[in-house]
């Protein structure tokens, strides 16, 4: 287990240090070819959004497409584990179909997707960027469908593990219907916490610490090893997106981090009993797409606001709340969240081991 930890820190130092190198010239790239935020003039039910143009406006022109990145220095570490396989360092490389097949195809896939996506919104392809939007939409309905089939015609999985609260329950059919929907929901999630300096990355980095700690435990070391240089990519991005940011990340991240998370979750469900653990560990996500849901329902069939703005943590910007202070205190209630769920995974790797 020390050699396979050991292999695991090594991949995440070197993922920090290539991002680490990178990321200037990346940022130098952008600003030379006007690759910057735009910031959107209408919301999503297509009235104007004045509240948030008016916050959001000195940071038009930031490069975006932080995506870019992650896709790159993942694709180099790959590589890089073909290289030491060949000279005998390593045993297995990070493309493994046991544990990372699934994982990479997506998040790859997906995070090209997104790519596309965001240089077509710096370029302003539509005020609104329906187009975009449809895309997008399309995208994740293909994906979702696909993982959805994937664990249950291919592997066979048709249950959830609800412990602690109930042990495997098996739903048939309905396990794809709910897996397609809830890929869906997480993706939703990602992309609207994205919205203030640091947030979505401090919030993302410890639930990948989390999941990979889960990984680890299961003994799925190389979809360890992928968690912890996702999570070595995240820590270098972090001196370049701390308030006032240099680089946004884009629905880039968010496409490729979709696939990877709702991919693990559902992998984890056939191995130990995640889903309520998760539901803990993602509330905050969870509480923000309910708080924007909300607000297009009232404007959609009610004709009015519920909220000033949405999600919530532009409510809490309104309000006169600093963002950075809205980020710190996010990050601190993440990090409560996360300890809760690391006791209650403990406990159940603890009962497991016993057994």
């Amino acid at each position: 287990m020390l050699v396979k930890l050991n292999n695991i820190i090594m991949f995440a130092l070197i993922a920090f240090f290539i991002s680490w190198i990178i990321y200037p010239i990346y940022i130098s790239i952008l600003k030379k070819y006007k690759l910057g935020k735009t910031i959107r003039e209408a919301s999503v039910t297509g009235e104007q959004s004045k509240i948030f143009s008016q916050m959001h406006e000195h940071k038009k022109g930031t490069p975006t497409m932080w995506g870019g990145i992650f896709l790159l220095v993942m694709g180099l570490m790959i590589w890089l584990s073909y290289l030491l396989k060949d000279f005998g360092w390593i045993n297995n490389t990070l493309f493994n179909r046991q544990e990372t097949y699934v994982l990479l195809f997506g998040f790859f896939s997906m995070g090209l997707i997104g790519l596309v996506d965001d240089f077509l919104n710096i370029k302003g392809h539509g005020a609104v960027k329906w187009l975009s939007a449809k895309a997008k939409m399309i995208g994740m309905v293909v994906f979702s469908a696909f993982i959805s089939r994937w664990f249950y015609s291919r592997l066979g999985i048709d249950y959830i593990n609800l412990w602690p609260i109930a042990g495997k329950i098996s739903l048939g059919l309905f396990y794809p219907i709910l897996t397609f929907f809830g890929t869906i929901a997480i993706v939703n999630a990602i992309n609207i916490t994205d919205g203030l300096d640091g947030l979505a990355w401090g919030l993302m980095t410890l639930i990948l610490f989390i999941l990979g700690i889960t990984l680890f435990f299961n003994q799925t070391y190389i979809a360890t090893t992928v968690i912890a240089i996702m999570m070595a990519i995240l820590v270098a991005f972090m001196f370049y997106n701390i308030h006032p940011a240099k680089i946004f990340m884009g629905d880039s991240w968010a496409f490729a981090l979709w696939w990877l998370i709702a991919s693990l979750l559902y992998f984890l469900n056939m191995r130990t009993g995640i889903f309520i653990p998760f539901l803990i560990l993602f509330s905050l996500f969870i509480i923000e797409l309910c708080s924007s849901f909300l607000q297009i329902f009232w404007k959609k069939y009610l004709k009015r606001k519920l909220f000033a703005i949405s999600p919530l943590h532009h409510l809490f910007e309104h309000r006169g709340i600093e963002e950075t202070t809205i980020v710190m205190k996010a990050w601190f209630i993440q990090g409560i969240l996360a300890a809760i769920t690391i006791i209650i995974l403990f406990y159940q790797f603890n009962k497991t081991f016993i057994n």
